[in-house]
């Protein structure tokens, strides 16, 4: 006990000192600049972090306007992220995805009333059954107008619920593509327990909510 003991304190001074790092490093992101994005092709990018992103990725392709929609990790303080380094919630990353959308077929702003309308949106750090900082809520703005309208919507939407709204507001620094056995998760892996209980209860809801904004399905 003598050796333990001393070694159980070392640990928890180092513990609690890498989350005092990890918490100004975080903070730090909240003061740059944003990096803007731009248009390649006429198709524009917007980044979003809303629980899984098996999850999100599914609600946002089934918009139209959204040719793509690519799982990753954004918002954190570390390069190169991976799904193993993300859940232990010392990355600061989220579970993200980058859509790649037509302007002049889905604005951003709507993009945001998909965001807040296929999430719990008071639900902290987390959605449904996945909880931890890597599952946490933030919407990613590349501008001025971009933040504008998110805070507006999520000042609006506080209003509303009478309740706080659990979306951080980043600025956006660069996106993480995931592990390719993450991409369209959803549609290749159907029978997925977590998928039949989660992903597909969680499109539905959306799409019986949003039924003016989905893709023709034929």
């Amino acid at each position: 006990m003598k050796k333990i003991f001393p070694l159980l304190l070392l640990a928890l001074f180092y513990n609690c000192k890498n989350a005092a790092q990890t918490n100004e490093e975080q903070n730090s992101l909240l003061t740059k600049a944003p990096v803007e994005v731009p248009i390649v092709n006429g198709k524009a990018r917007a980044y979003f972090a809303s629980g899984c992103f098996w999850c999100v990725e599914a609600v946002y392709e089934s918009v139209k306007g959204v040719e793509e929609s690519v799982s990753g990790y954004s918002g954190g303080h570390t390069k190169n992220p991976t799904y193993e380094a993300s859940n232990t919630g010392r990355t600061g990353h989220a579970e993200a995805v980058e859509i790649i959308y037509d302007p002049n077929i889905v604005s951003f702003a709507t993009l945001v009333d998909v965001y807040f309308g296929s999430q719990n949106p008071t639900q902290l750090n987390g959605q449904g059954p996945d909880n931890g900082s890597q599952y946490r809520s933030i919407i990613f703005y590349q501008n001025d107008e971009q933040k504008d309208i998110i805070e507006s919507k999520k000042a609006a939407l506080e209003k509303k619920l009478n309740k706080t709204v659990a979306a951080e507001v980043y600025p956006f620094q660069k996106f993480w593509v995931a592990e390719d056995y993450h991409q369209n998760y959803e549609r290749l892996h159907p029978n997925n327990g977590y998928i039949r209980n989660v992903s597909i209860p969680r499109l539905n809801k959306f799409k019986a909510k949003f039924p003016e904004l989905l893709k023709d399905s034929h």
